[in-house]
């Protein structure tokens, strides 16, 4: 038994490198170890110890969650951006630089920026309150929700389309209706995530007319529900599907 036992023991020493380099005898101990377990999701400290996939998968793998991560820190709220535009310039630039579209008061067309005038925006770069948005298009634009958090207190805003933009979800339109958009009456929803549980958030925005969503099929009684709810909420509001716009 005794021999047994040493064996046992030499065995164990030999696979001491296969262990995780803080569970090998002798590693420092970090305060933070106790956040690092195996019950619960990867974190920073045991990321660098998982091996590393250089397969094609998953380098493309890696590279997709890469670019991800980097425009999802691109799209963040900038407050100094805000401070020297004001809040309608500021959303303006950060629409048009990503392909939206966007119209000021007082103006007829749509105005975007090509890929190659995307550094050349036609508008000031100093707060000036003769701009105030009243139309926007954030159509097929990859709009994270983090980009979401520039489009705030647009007072002359009646017009906001997210059509298209897959990212769009209820937490969006949770986002959106706490914006303080006193002014919107028209909102399109088309082509988005949002499902009857987002649609309740729109008791926010009293002054809404109109709602332009995918037709809805007659079996999905959640979502009309929720439409009927609204409407007994705001009475002016009407709900119409794409194909009738």
């Amino acid at each position: 038994n005794e021999i047994v036992s040493r064996k046992i023991e030499e065995d164990k020493k030999r696979l001491e490198w296969r262990t995780k380099p803080q569970d090998q005898p002798h590693a420092f101990k970090s305060k933070l170890r106790m956040f690092d377990s195996d019950e619960k999701a990867p974190s920073s400290l045991t990321f660098i110890v998982q091996p590393i996939d250089f397969s094609m998968k998953g380098v493309k793998n890696w590279w997709s969650r890469y670019k991800v991560r980097k425009e999802k820190f691109m799209q963040q709220y900038i407050p100094e951006r805000h401070q020297m535009l004001g809040n309608d310039l500021a959303a303006a630039h950060f629409l048009l630089f990503r392909r939206g579209k966007v119209m000021f008061v007082g103006q007829n067309e749509w105005m975007e920026v090509s890929e190659e005038n995307e550094e050349n925006i036609p508008l000031p770069n100093r707060f000036d309150p003769t701009y105030e948005l009243e139309s926007i298009k954030c159509d097929d634009m990859d709009l994270f929700y983090e980009g979401l958090e520039n489009l705030r207190r647009l007072k002359k805003l009646k017009y906001l389309s997210f059509r298209n933009v897959k990212r769009f979800d209820d937490w969006g339109l949770d986002r959106v209706s706490g914006s303080e958009f006193i002014s919107l009456e028209v909102l399109d929803i088309t082509g988005t995530a949002v499902t009857a549980n987002g649609l309740q958030a729109l008791y926010r925005m009293p002054s809404l007319k109109k709602l332009i969503t995918d037709p809805q099929s007659e079996d999905n009684h959640a979502w009309h529900l929720t439409v009927s709810m609204l409407q007994d909420i705001i009475p002016s509001l009407e709900v119409v599907n794409t194909k009738d716009v």
